[in-house]
């Protein structure tokens, strides 16, 4: 029965999405291109799809040579409207992400503003030299600004062909919408993928000749002290005897999980739901949950994402900030991939950057 009443109403869903698509497809909404290149990263399911890791792949390429700035909504900010993230901002201003990429990245030029079409112009307003390139987080839906690069990122594990529509399934809108995007990324993949796995997902995709798909999968970092002035030990590597509490805020814990557990057997979760804004309160269950570990040598290890909601907690539990690590994490692509994608981009990016007319611009990748 409570299938059946999530099938009704993914139904209704899926009407409403599919209405607001046919309404810019018919250009009765209108997207807004811009003076200057574009390139939107999203995806179509609800939960993590590695966004931020490949949107800092994007600053990591491009900032060598262009001018960057990057626009997020700011998911689960308290402030509105639009903002230029600072490296004193809090999560609580900006969100999460847009301020991991400020503090990552302080040159870069990052702004908040759950408006997109505003949030451009203001950033084009506000730039005493005006960015080369804004790169978009989290905008697949957000139609209301025609990128010039659409990608679109695809878990793995959670492939949108075998998904359903909100609330049965994780889709935000149908599959078939993937037809906009102009690159196809596929994260989280295991190490290697065999040619005939890359055939049988690129023939589920129905891959476009327009469009082009790739392989990423996520590398993991050294672990490294949140609190590096309070742990004695900022170098510690877990073995088979460390246990291993994991904290975390964000959608899909599980491929860390799984990571920490090719080093030690004993790992323990203290999951919240994502973006979760930790208190006082919650840290003090966690670190009650820590001391009761029977491990003599044991860690807390979370997320670079929730590290930013943590330090915002006053008075947090000592036995928290002397044993508080976190993994940074970046993208590879697969099957030697990650060439031709940086090729593709830098190369758009150089033939189009904002001194180029709009009326000039290649729009073929």
């Amino acid at each position: 029965m409570k299938k059946l009443v999530l099938y009704l109403f993914s139904l209704v869903y899926g009407m409403i999405v599919n209405f607001r698509n046919t309404l810019f497809n018919l250009n009765i909404l209108r997207g807004k291109e811009f003076e200057v290149p574009v390139i939107s990263v999203g995806n179509i399911t609800v939960g993590g799809t590695g966004k931020t890791p490949h949107t800092e792949h994007l600053i990591r390429l491009l900032s060598e040579k262009f001018d960057i700035a990057v626009l997020s909504r700011g998911y689960k900010r308290k402030s509105r409207g639009f903002m230029v993230v600072e490296t004193n901002s809090t999560s609580r201003q900006t969100g999460d992400e847009p301020l991991q990429i400020k503090k990552k990245f302080p040159s870069v030029m990052v702004a908040v503003d759950e408006k997109r079409v505003r949030g451009i112009e203001k950033i084009l307003a506000i730039s005493e030299k005006r960015p080369d390139v804004i790169i978009l987080d989290d905008a697949f839906q957000h139609r209301y600004v025609t990128p010039s690069i659409n990608i679109l990122l695809i878990d793995f594990s959670r492939m949108i062909t075998e998904d359903d529509l909100l609330p049965l399934g994780r889709l935000r809108e149908p599959a078939s919408n993937r037809d906009r995007a102009n690159i196809i990324i596929v994260t989280k993949c295991p190490r290697e993928i065999k040619p005939i796995d890359e055939r049988i997902i690129t023939k589920d995709l129905h891959i476009w000749p327009y469009q082009d798909l790739f392989f990423s999968r996520i590398k993991y970092g050294e672990l490294l002290p949140v609190y590096a002035d309070k742990i004695v030990e900022t170098n510690f590597t877990p073995n088979g005897d460390t246990g291993i509490l994991l904290l975390t805020g964000v959608a899909n814990v599980q491929p860390l999980k799984e990571k920490l557990l090719k080093t030690t057997k004993s790992v323990v979760s203290a999951e919240f739901p994502d973006h979760h804004p930790f208190s006082l309160k919650d840290l003090e269950k966690v670190a009650a949950q820590f001391e009761a570990m029977a491990a003599i040598n044991k860690i807390i290890v979370t997320t670079e994402k929730d590290t930013f909601r943590i330090r915002e907690v006053d008075n947090l539990p000592e036995i928290i900030a002397t044993n508080l690590y976190y993994i940074p994490i970046e993208i590879r692509f697969i099957n030697q991939t990650d060439n031709d994608f940086d090729k593709k981009i830098m190369k758009y990016v150089g033939e189009n950057k904002s001194n180029f007319e709009l009326h000039t611009r290649k729009n073929k990748l």
